[in-house]
């Protein structure tokens, strides 16, 4: 699967996101190149199996953060020259109320 299919369900993000996975409290940041409240797409230098978990750290523009769990739906193998060694897709599961209720302060409808 490819990046470029648009699959579209769910306002956007309308402002920079950052994250990595949660169990690393240091660490280099990566910026998150799209957002919903379904899911998200990422990059990653480390290879994830499709189908496992992955709890992220998510960085809100206002210097706050909030965790959540997702799903890994597809990962594709960027060129050597690339920003990250992967693309991933992700689906977010258990995501407590108060946080998509957070996470919706940084998105936008969708204009199509």
């Amino acid at each position: 699967m490819t990046s470029n299919i648009d699959r579209r369900s769910f306002p956007r993000l309308q402002a920079p996101l950052y994250s990595r996975p949660a169990r690393m409290k240091i660490g280099e940041k990566k910026q998150v190149l799209d957002v919903s409240l379904g899911g998200a797409r990422i990059y990653s230098d480390e290879p994830q199996d499709v189908g496992s978990r992955l709890d992220l750290e998510l960085f809100l523009p206002d210097g706050s953060s909030l965790e959540c769990t997702a799903r890994i739906v597809w990962a594709v193998k960027l060129p050597k020259d690339a920003v990250a060694r992967f693309e991933v897709g992700l689906s977010f599961i258990d995501v407590p109320d108060e946080t998509l209720e957070r996470l919706k302060t940084v998105l936008v409808a969708d204009e199509t």
